[in-house]
């Protein structure tokens, strides 16, 4: 492992001899992998992470943002097992039982079963459960077409038959997890206490990470605004469900380089909240983007707007809702990182009718089904360019060529952004 302080390679003997420090500098190691049982980290691996996370140094992020990056990163590094190599060993197998009629129905069984379980396992990531499915429609192919040729010569119509339905079976199998991988739920490598663990190990030894965010301050006392500054209001406000996910925004000027009010649907910051939407008020041409989870609590988050007197209940104002939504997840091409629980689903079965009627079937479906997907699951690079991208596309909200879908009646429009980036 190389040492990030002076980049020397240490050997394992090496690290153990010097109690853990570097043999030329003598800085502390924060992890030895070798120890590690789950997962294996390295000091190499972790700072990069920060840095990748951090686009360098230069965008803040969350605790729970970086256990979602981590997570991802050890899915990515895990091994897969080579297509040659497990090929060489089926084949090997099952011409080594070929003497037995049943060994070679066992090996393929013991074969299709494996890459099932694994085309669905929550601790791989999306390639690797994509490469365990075509695995099985590899697996069905060669079934077919040499156990077809073995049953004609052995003259058995009950072997045919068993070579077929299984054959057919680990094609459809293959098929039918390809079509559905992408929105299978996942289970962190993780936990948040490792990860906590790990982070007080690391800023012991490096130093504080500058660009990580604590819990969002609650600061109940009004903060003085100027006068002049509350005369002006804002044209634009992004409204979150969480207030993490605010604090992230304002941490990274995101209101300064889009000229908008960021507050969260909590209240924060609840220093400012009040004269903040004062000022928002006086604006009849505001337009407000709700960025959220993907859940029963952010799905309810225009609504919440649209029908609160907190904010702007009876109001014609436009609001756009950038997403999380089930109808991104499920149209999406690329893995997101899906969870499920018992509370989610019984919270979705539990919506107003009025968001139900939003929705269309599938997406209930997922809902109720408990899935979930938290925005913390995306880099802060990513949720910032997503919300530049739909703020960018209501420019012309009646235009044909508009990424954001119309919903509701005239007089209550809401748009919904078709993609999340």
């Amino acid at each position: 492992m190389k040492c990030i302080n002076c980049g020397t390679d240490n050997k394992l003997k090496d690290r153990t001899a010097n109690q853990g420090r570097c043999i030329k500098c003598n800085h502390p190691f924060a992890f030895e992998p070798t120890s590690m049982s789950n997962v294996q980290i390295t000091d190499p691996f972790f700072a990069k992470a920060i840095a990748d996370i951090s686009a360098n140094n230069t965008l803040f992020f969350t605790p729970k943002q970086l256990l979602y990056f981590l997570d991802n990163r050890f899915r990515k590094n895990s091994k897969l097992i080579s297509r040659f190599s497990w090929l060489f060993l089926y084949v090997f197998l099952s011409l080594f039982t070929l003497t037995f009629i049943i060994g070679p129905v066992i090996v393929n069984l013991a074969y299709i079963n494996f890459f099932y379980q694994s085309s669905k396992s929550t601790k791989l990531n999306l390639v690797s459960r994509k490469q365990n499915a075509r695995n099985l429609q590899i697996i069905g192919g060669i079934i077919l077409s040499i156990g077809i040729i073995l049953s004609l010569a052995l003259n058995s119509f009950s072997f045919f038959a068993i070579i077929v339905v299984m054959g057919m079976l680990s094609i459809y199998l293959g098929t039918r997890q390809i079509g559905k991988i992408k929105l299978l739920t996942q289970d962190f490598l993780i936990s948040q206490s490792q990860l906590k663990d790990w982070l007080d190990r690391w800023q012991q030894i490096n130093g504080s990470i500058l660009k990580i965010l604590p819990s969002p301050k609650q600061e109940n006392t009004p903060a003085t605004v100027n006068p002049d500054v509350t005369a002006y209001s804002f044209d634009r406000l992004v409204v979150c469900d969480s207030s993490s996910i605010a604090q992230l925004l304002i941490a990274n000027n995101f209101h300064f380089e889009n000229n908008c009010a960021i507050l969260s649907i909590t209240g924060y910051p609840q220093s400012i909240f009040d004269t903040t939407m004062q000022m928002l008020r006086r604006n009849p041409d505001l337009k407000v983007y709700a960025v959220h989870d993907c859940n029963p609590r952010g799905i309810a988050l225009v609504h919440n707007l649209r029908t609160n007197a907190n904010w702007f209940l009876n109001s014609e104002i436009v609001i756009i809702d950038i997403g999380l939504t089930p109808r991104q997840i499920i149209a999406t091409k690329r893995g997101m990182f899906i969870q499920s629980s018992p509370e989610s689903a019984q919270a979705a079965k539990q919506l107003p009718e009025e968001i139900r009627q939003s929705l269309s079937t599938e997406e209930l479906a997922w809902l109720e089904s408990g899935k979930f997907v938290e925005l913390e699951s995306f880099t802060p690079q990513r949720i910032i360019k997503v919300l530049q991208k739909g703020i960018a596309g209501s420019r012309n909200l009646e235009s044909d060529d508009s990424s954001l879908l119309l919903v509701g009646d005239t007089g209550n429009d809401m748009y919904v952004v078709q993609s999340f980036g």
